[in-house]
């Protein structure tokens, strides 16, 4: 069953006169966060507030997959970001280049149109909204959605105007590789292996597609709901090659109802990324503070957001009450 984190976002409209800063507060159980909103008076005024509720509210989709299109928005996010080539300064979530072919053909996003088409009613509702914004943005909000941790994000990506912008087929990873595959990938988009192990602990998330990715199969048991168990499970169950006529991949032992990718399993035999497994399958807490901060990066990759709204948490609750103060007349 789906278990939906609590709903993240205050849905009362922000004030009328709009200044060029707009605070919008919430608090949810003891949780306390602030959102801020830097907004020229020359610039498009999206109601971002808005545009994440409208999100929250498609989540859950009862036939799909085990109920919830969260798992295929971070995806969606994921793959329209991980394009970013740090030497060349191209790819990445500005442009939304997955709009058009050969991107959108790439055999990477198959599956993909499920979640461009899921939010195109949102795009329609938001105009001035770009796809970069709305696709990162459901991406931030189905992981908190999902009882995920707070992710910064911020608005400003600027779509391109056809395919001929879109990023050569090879950029995302591939399933079936070991350890210098995965570096090769993310070390060039700028990140380490520290952030590599992060950003892997997503696959607490959704599953695999036979029709997508030709591999089948949840991770974990609790596919939609994020926590640290994708790396328990990496450690703790014994994995042995499926038997099937699909590409090569692992499941447990002790079932056959969870599988690993040959990705996942290299986590596992090179030792300097199994000392962040270690280290998430142990601390929960250090996991969601690790995963936050690389997936924002990897989010804004290649992206100039100056100007744009802001979505920050905070942790004080006295600046929560100092806000709601001043700006909740």
């Amino acid at each position: 069953m789906f278990r939906a984190g609590a709903r993240l976002f205050s849905r009362m409209a922000a004030p009328a006169a709009r200044r060029n800063a707009v605070v919008a507060t919430a608090v949810v159980g003891t949780s306390a966060f602030a959102m801020t909103q830097v907004a020229m008076a020359d610039t498009a005024t999206v109601d971002y507030n808005k545009v994440r509720a409208d999100i929250a509210d498609i989540l859950d989709q009862e036939g799909y997959d085990d109920g919830s299109l969260g798992p295929v928005f971070i995806r969606l996010g994921w793959h329209a970001s991980g394009t970013y080539c740090k030497e060349s300064g191209s790819g990445g979530s500005t442009g939304a280049t997955m709009r058009f072919d050969p991107e959108a053909s790439h055999g990477a996003n198959a599956g993909l149109h499920i979640a461009r088409a899921a939010l195109e009613p949102i795009k329609q509702r938001h105009e001035g909204l770009s796809y970069g914004d709305l696709w990162t943005l459901a991406a931030i909000v189905a992981v908190e959605e999902m009882a995920g941790p707070k992710i910064p994000w911020q608005s400003g990506r600027v779509d391109k105007p056809d395919g001929s912008h879109c990023t050569p087929n090879g950029r995302l990873p591939d399933a079936d590789k070991g350890p210098q595959h995965l570096r090769d990938i993310f070390y060039r988009m700028g990140f380490n292996d520290q952030e590599i192990v992060a950003l892997s602990g997503a696959h607490s998330l959704g599953r695999c597609h036979t029709d997508r990715s030709g591999f089948d199969g949840p991770w974990t048991f609790a596919p939609t709901t994020f926590s640290n168990l994708y790396f328990q499970e990496l450690l703790n169950r014994e994995w042995v090659p499926k038997q099937w006529k699909g590409p090569h991949q692992f499941v447990n032992k002790d079932g056959g109802e969870i599988m690993m990718l040959p990705s996942d399993m290299a986590l596992t035999e090179d030792p300097a990324f199994k000392k962040w497994v270690d280290i998430y399958a142990a601390d929960e807490a250090r996991f969601s503070k690790d995963f936050s901060s690389a997936f924002c990066k990897l989010t804004e990759l290649g992206c100039d957001l100056q100007g744009g709204f802001s979505y920050t948490p905070f942790v004080l609750i006295t600046s929560l009450v100092g806000l709601a103060t001043k700006y909740g007349q």
